[in-house]
């Protein structure tokens, strides 16, 4: 790799970085993981250390935090808030303290003290006191300037407003981090990502009433200028805090060499889920003032200090039920509720356990301490049960025999492709007769690859069921809508608006018709090979009573589990019901044979963004129709990038890169006109 791609690549990583810390700090929205924003700013860190050229204002090498939002008046840290650095593993901590050694001119035979600290995940406060009393509250901002949240901070009740002890300094700067409880964070009704997120939000408000309303917390920690002050060391300071009468961290520890560090932030991971507020790591302090000062700082963090992050992507915690859910397929899976705990910045209080013989398999119980595995996007999930932790007169956990939601007999069917019993055990019910499933049927039915009914998501699915309002699909195009925009959240406009939105979909390709019935084993593909094959809903409505059900074997692709589901589906009589009754409010289209030379034949193509009246599932269509292919992914093969509505910047970037054509909606459908 040449020297100019290096830092193109570096560049980039910036850019990236400093959008991740505007969204962040000034809009409150974290956009992606803390472990991914950390990973990322130790790749540019590193990216420095080992090509000397590369350097830029806004690296994480030369900044802390981000600018002060423009809300708050900006006042100067006496003493800058620096950042920690980090670390990932045993060997970044041997290499720390390696650095300490030669910095100091030691042996291996001298000890470091370190005060190690649980790091609560939340947001750095300083607390400016001048003869007893709370004058100025400033966040960390950038760390030379911060934002001036004095009000705001006199709402939190474990800050002292006076101090009348005797040995209190004349003037000082403490620090500390605001947070708040996990069980505090369940009861908010404010949409924030996690814990952390929440206490950055409340603490910025404007108003600072509205940051009163949030039950945040203060934990003090460490220092920064003080005047009059004749303590030595780290822990001593800790003790004087709680006489002064601030919260300190019950966690704190004074401990000698690195191997007794990863022996105490083993025992702090395995608590994590035992505790009220979330810790992301362990914060080590050489605990001697005088060596502190003597260490002093490199760039933006301390010499002396290092935080170990916990693992990113697991954790422990203990299932305290298990639930079972019921899917539109009559799927029963079984999902752990566990006590709350943060993986990778995110607050997880369920994870999947796939299914009965999964649970058969990992021996779960109710009860159990386990180990919580969260990777990307992936589903939270089970990777392991601690059984030296099980309760003695806990018993094994018992699938149901029969549907917790209609009572229908429970069954595990014999695949015909693998020649096994399904894992899967499912609802008997085939139609609408089971609520769990008929309301999960209609959220299939509406969602984008189906009818794509805006204004109609999986909580108004379910308002409405509840109200009696849909109970089958053909209900969705008979609404009252005189009694919803009556009704609380709705009015004349909201109502209207799911009106226009549901009479635009009366009109339907075969195919999607077809997909949103929600038959098992037939999705989006299976549908098309139908629909072609079919050629008309005529025909696929009068399948059953011709009995020529079993011709469908006659499509590539389509085998005897797909034609069973058929046969079983049109086995229900209110499956009949809902068909007939949909055929006559409905306008389906007939299927449509793909041009073999359409105007779009041997050009690609990638959707970014939404489409205005189009789902991403019927573009899809129409560009195969006309001879168009769909790609999956950015390459200098990729012909045309289709954007809409709020799209993927890093998809345009890279088209732009790449050269790659970029078409807004209508310059795509006029192709179809004007292409020959």
């Amino acid at each position: 790799m040449n020297d100019a791609k290096i830092k193109s690549d570096y560049l980039k990583k910036i850019k990236k970085i400093n959008e991740l810390n505007e969204s962040y700090y000034n809009n409150n929205r974290p956009l992606i993981p803390d472990s991914k924003y950390d990973l990322l700013k130790k790749e540019i860190i590193d990216l420095e250390k080992q090509y000397n050229f590369l350097s830029h204002k806004d690296s994480p090498s030369k900044i802390v935090g981000f600018k002060p939002s423009k809300n708050f008046k900006k006042i100067q840290h006496k003493v800058p808030m620096l950042s920690l650095s980090n670390a990932f593993s045993e060997t970044d901590l041997i290499n720390f303290e390696k650095k300490i050694f030669n910095f100091l001119d030691k042996k291996g035979d001298f000890k470091i003290q370190y005060s190690a600290e649980p790091k609560i995940d939340g947001i750095s406060a300083s607390l400016v006191y001048k003869n007893g009393k709370f004058v100025t509250g400033l966040s960390r901002g950038d760390g030379k300037e911060g934002e001036d949240i004095t009000e705001n901070l006199k709402t939190i009740k474990d800050i002292p407003h006076t101090i009348t002890s005797k040995d209190f300094p004349d003037e000082i700067d403490i620090r500390g981090e605001v947070f708040i409880k996990n069980s505090d964070f369940k009861k908010l009704s404010d949409n924030f990502a996690n814990p952390r997120n929440a206490a950055s939000g409340s603490l910025r408000q404007k108003n600072p009433n509205d940051t009163k309303k949030i039950p945040l917390k203060f934990i003090a920690y460490t220092f920064g200028f003080v005047k009059g002050m004749k303590i030595s060391n780290q822990s001593d300071f800790l003790k004087k805090l709680s006489e002064w009468g601030f919260k300190t961290n019950p966690f704190n520890k004074l401990i000698e060499g690195v191997n007794n560090l990863m022996i105490n932030y083993d025992k702090i991971e395995k608590k994590r889920n035992e505790l009220d507020f979330d810790i992301d790591g362990i914060v080590y302090k050489i605990n001697n003032f005088q060596l502190q000062k003597r260490l002093g700082n490199v760039a933006n963090a301390p010499r002396w200090a290092i935080a170990h992050k916990f693992s990113a992507n697991n954790g422990v915690s203990k299932i305290v039920d298990i639930d079972i859910q019921i899917g539109r397929t009559g799927a029963l899976t079984p999902v752990a509720k566990i006590n709350p705990i943060n993986i990778g910045g995110v607050l997880v209080s369920n994870a999947t356990l796939h299914n009965e013989d999964e649970i058969n398999r990992k021996d779960i119980r109710i009860g159990d301490t386990v180990i919580v595995e969260r990777a990307g996007d992936v589903i939270p999930h089970i990777i392991s049960v601690d059984t030296k932790k099980r309760n003695t007169k806990s018993t094994r956990f018992v699938f149901p025999k029969s549907c917790p939601s209609c009572g229908s007999r429970t069954i595990k069917e014999f695949n015909l492709t693998t020649k096994k019993q399904d894992a899967v055990r499912r609802c008997s019910s085939e139609g609408f007769e089971c609520k769990k499933v008929a309301i999960e049927k209609i959220k299939h039915f509406v969602s984008k690859e189906g009818f794509n009914i805006d204004g109609l998501g999986k909580k108004i699915v379910e308002n409405f069921w509840k109200l009696n309002l849909i109970k089958l699909p053909q209900d969705i195009f008979n609404l009252n809508y005189e009694k919803i925009k009556n009704m609380e959240g709705w009015g004349i406009q909201s109502a209207s608006n799911l009106k226009y939105s549901i009479d635009a979909r009366k009109n339907i390709s075969f195919e999607r018709f077809i997909y949103a019935l929600g038959i098992r084993h037939i999705g989006l593909e299976n549908a098309k090979l139908i629909a072609k094959y079919l050629k008309s809903s005529k025909n696929f409505l009068t399948l059953s009573k011709s009995g020529k059900i079993n011709e469908l074997l006659n499509i590539d692709g389509i085998g005897e589990t797909q034609i069973n589901s058929i046969k079983n589906f049109f086995l229900n009589k209110t499956n009949l019901k809902v068909l007939n009754e949909l055929s006559q409010v409905l306008s389906i289209k007939n299927s449509i044979e793909a041009k073999k030379n359409g105007p779009l034949k041997e050009k690609t193509f990638l959707l970014t963004g939404k489409l205005d009246g189009i789902s991403r599932a019927e573009a899809k269509s129409i560009i195969e129709q006309n001879s168009g292919t769909i790609v999956s992914g950015i390459t200098k093969k990729l012909n045309y990038l289709i954007v809409g509505d709020k799209p993927t910047k890093r998809k345009i970037d890279t088209a732009k890169q790449l050269k790659v054509k970029i078409l807004n909606q209508k310059e795509w459908l006029s192709m179809l006109d004007n292409t020959s």
